[in-house]
């Protein structure tokens, strides 16, 4: 984090745009944004609310965006998390001060080789970072308390709600690449699946396979 006045202001940012869970908040405190964005470009952007673009044609979300998403799946200490959508490494990092575990898979390995030496240099030796396609998830680790997708689906998809444990909560924003989306939250009741729609929000489309490095 950079100097006292800007982490305030960031803080405050947060909070009105509606992130007031505490715990999310003092994790976004603790994980400097400028690490995860372009810094020769956007460093003097880096907590300022809103996207960036960073390489293979991606984005680090807006912080509040961030935020707002990290609240609503309600992680708590003893979660395994999937993050589909590895991106910078920076929802990752955030997730991984609230859980036990944290699997994110991307689609581009020139990112998740780029997170990993974040996750390094930071010690967050929780996170797991694979190259993969996200929309099939993690089958070998599932079942998963949370599942995040930082990338639009037209629906939740099929195989990550298989995925998702009783109990469980996923958040991802929902809609097509052109057009707003909307960040819906899924959980998994004994008597099947809740939706619940939180917001408007514009993100990247979910991919199916691998992206050219």
């Amino acid at each position: 984090m950079t100097d006292p006045q800007t982490q305030m202001q960031f803080l405050f940012a947060l909070r009105s745009k509606g992130v007031t869970n505490e715990r999310v908040l003092t994790a976004m405190e603790r994980i400097d944004r400028s690490r995860f964005v372009n810094k020769g470009l956007f460093a003097e952007r880096a907590y300022e609310d809103m996207p960036l673009p960073i390489a293979c044609g991606q984005t680090i979300s807006q912080p509040s965006v961030v935020g707002i998403m990290t609240q609503a799946l309600d992680v708590q200490p003893r979660h395994k998390v999937l993050e589909v959508g590895t991106g910078s490494g920076y929802q990752a990092a955030i997730l991984s001060q609230l859980a036990r575990r944290v699997y994110t898979v991307d689609r581009f390995r020139r990112l998740v080789t780029e997170a990993q030496t974040i996750f390094d240099a930071l010690d967050l030796h929780n996170i797991t970072a694979l190259v993969g396609d996200g929309s099939h998830g993690l089958p070998e680790q599932a079942p998963f308390d949370r599942i995040l997708l930082t990338a639009a689906a037209e629906d939740p998809p099929g195989p990550l709600l298989a995925q998702l444990r009783e109990g469980g909560i996923m958040v991802l924003p929902v809609g097509q690449s052109d057009t707003v989306q909307t960040l819906i939250r899924v959980t998994r009741t004994p008597q099947g699946l809740d939706y619940a729609e939180l917001r408007d929000v514009r993100f990247v489309p979910l991919i199916e396979g691998l992206g050219e490095d």
